[in-house]
């Protein structure tokens, strides 16, 4: 057993190698090869024999230690910054998702009975990303087998989703929004915003880094040992959520020290925990699940996507708030912050790269509390 947690602590390391060293590998992502070796760990009969509990916990404990530190290095600050047309934007983002999940569920849970918590992932990963998704499945106890299936789907639908905005969007949407001014731009200034490209993850070896990184865990581990505790003295049906809520909550309040939200590379840090998350949870999955076909998952994952798009056009349309800022909100909340200086280049206007970024920053730290609180009342209006 020791050597399996050694194996699913270090192997991400060589996957973040052979990402830096090969684009192909780079291009399929470290997060889905994770996934995949993970899968294919599970399925061909290595593994030790009552190996679920502890899968179970190092998930959590994964997911518990990523959190805190890539909120870390969020400036909330800034937040009350963004240009006002961009934070309504992002609004109208959070808005969409909301309702396209309320109404898909309704015909969800005909077919799924854990069809609320479905919807919980839905909206955490649509505003935020994957770790929201990592976070909102141990929040309600989502099994791993759905988890997976989810992340396929959404894998796949993302996938057209990014070709249709870096081709054909911004002259769709031009037909019915006002084009972008530079007097709408956001925030001007230069910050470092963290990102997830593979040439950041180099910092987590330097040695100057270390220290910082050193200290920055250690306050992770506290914050999860704090969570545990408030979940711990909660009843068992509230008690993985509270701790999730628990632990997003410090980690914002962490990011305002200045120590720790000025230590280098500890978005990345906790996204590589969040690979060791990926890992574990591929090798809980099994083969058979996950192939099978699941036409209302698939259906919900297509709609979830591509509904929350347009009805959040429709608003942005009512409220007059241009094309290029409506897609990059847009982006930053279906795809996260990464995605956002791509699809910024292909509509060859860089000074909405800040406020995108900012936006899905926001998202990260939102995303547990909406998509936890959401499903909780989906589930409690629906039954």
């Amino acid at each position: 057993m020791t050597l399996l947690i050694l194996f699913y602590i270090l192997f991400p390391a060589l996957v973040l190698y052979l990402a830096y060293k090969y684009p192909v590998v780079n291009k399929i992502g470290p997060v889905i090869v994770c996934y995949i070796v993970g899968i294919v760990l599970g399925n061909i009969g290595v593994m030790p024999k009552n190996v679920l509990e502890v899968q179970d916990q190092l998930a959590l404990i994964a997911v518990s230690l990523a959190l805190p530190l890539m909120l870390f290095s969020m400036n909330v600050r800034k937040w009350a910054r963004l240009a006002g047309k961009t934070l309504a934007a992002m609004g109208f983002a959070i808005l969409a998702i909301a309702i396209v999940t309320f109404v898909a569920y309704l015909f969800l849970r005909a077919y799924r009975p854990d069809a609320w918590k479905i919807a919980g992932m839905a909206i955490g990963v649509y505003t935020g990303g994957t770790p929201n998704l990592a976070a909102i499945k141990e929040a309600l106890g989502v099994d791993s087998n759905t988890f997976i299936i989810l992340h396929t789907y959404d894998t796949l639908f993302s996938l057209f989703y990014v070709i249709f905005v870096m081709s054909v969007a911004q002259r769709f949407f031009l037909l019915f929004l006002p084009p972008f001014k530079k007097s709408q731009a956001g925030p001007s200034d230069n910050d470092d915003q963290p990102v997830e490209g593979i040439q950041a993850y180099k910092g987590l070896v330097e040695r100057q880094n270390l220290p910082g990184l050193g200290m920055a865990f250690a306050a992770s581990a506290l914050i999860t040992a704090i969570g545990y505790g408030v979940s711990r003295v909660l009843p068992d049906s509230s008690a993985e959520s509270a701790g999730i809520l628990t632990i997003t909550t410090l980690g914002i309040l962490g990011s305002l020290w200045p120590r720790l939200n000025r230590t280098r590379y500890t978005f990345q840090l906790g996204m590589y925990i969040i690979l060791v998350f990926s890992l574990v949870v591929g090798s809980m999955a099994k083969v058979q699940n996950v192939t099978t076909i699941h036409p209302a998952l698939m259906l919900f994952i297509l709609v979830s996507i591509y509904a929350t798009m347009f009805l959040q056009a429709l608003f942005c349309w009512l409220a007059k708030i241009d094309a290029d800022t409506f897609i990059i909100t847009s982006v930053s909340a279906i795809m996260s912050p990464p995605f956002v200086p791509v699809v910024a280049g292909s509509l060859k206007n860089e000074e909405i790269i800040l406020s995108g970024l900012t936006t899905g920053l926001i998202g990260y730290a939102l995303g547990n509390y909406l998509g936890v609180g959401l499903a909780m009342l989906y589930h409690a209006i629906g039954g």
